[in-house]
């Protein structure tokens, strides 16, 4: 979120940031009419800001997310609360092809990615896939369970495997 990294400072967050080996920064709250020092301090350090795009993102409103956007886009798979919903392929397939058309960046996509098949499924569209509800309700779940930390690497591994198959 926006606020930390204001009160933190920008210029000495970024240059914290790189020194710690952080290579890109998604915040997720900070639209890009309103980034243009944080763009600046990134560059600068040669941090990468990361965008947001999501199912309603128009071609115009994605043309304002790629000024100052590095890295990747993070494109939010279903419009809601993560974890609540799974997300729609089909629905989400053209979209994705278009915005790497038009940007000439990857593609991670993330929320309502949940299981192997879904990691798999949307691995086909995009150049990366994030899984995080998921695991924190594996963690949630299992939270007494002696062999926790082995149920998490489990399901991780599931998960890279499917991609790997790709």
């Amino acid at each position: 979120y926006a606020n930390p990294v204001y009160a933190y400072g920008l210029e000495t967050f970024a240059k914290d940031a790189k020194d710690a080996g952080i290579d890109g920064l998604i915040i997720v709250d900070l639209p890009p009419e309103e980034s243009e020092d944080l763009e600046k301090d990134c560059a600068n350090t040669g941090l990468d800001l990361i965008r947001l795009v999501t199912p309603t993102t128009s071609d115009q409103r994605l043309n304002t997310l790629l000024k100052g956007a590095g890295g990747f886009l993070y494109y939010v798979s279903i419009t809601g609360v993560t974890g609540a919903k799974k997300a729609d392929l089909s629905a989400i397939s053209p979209h994705i092809e278009s915005i790497k058309k038009q940007s000439g960046m990857k593609v991670a996509i993330g929320f309502g990615i949940k299981t192997p098949e879904d990691a798999a499924k949307f691995g086909e569209i995009g150049d990366a896939v994030v899984v995080g509800s998921a695991i924190v309700q594996t963690i949630a779940d299992n939270q007494t369970a002696a062999d926790l930390p082995q149920k998490v690497v489990i399901q991780v591994r599931e998960l890279a495997q499917a991609i790997k198959n790709l």
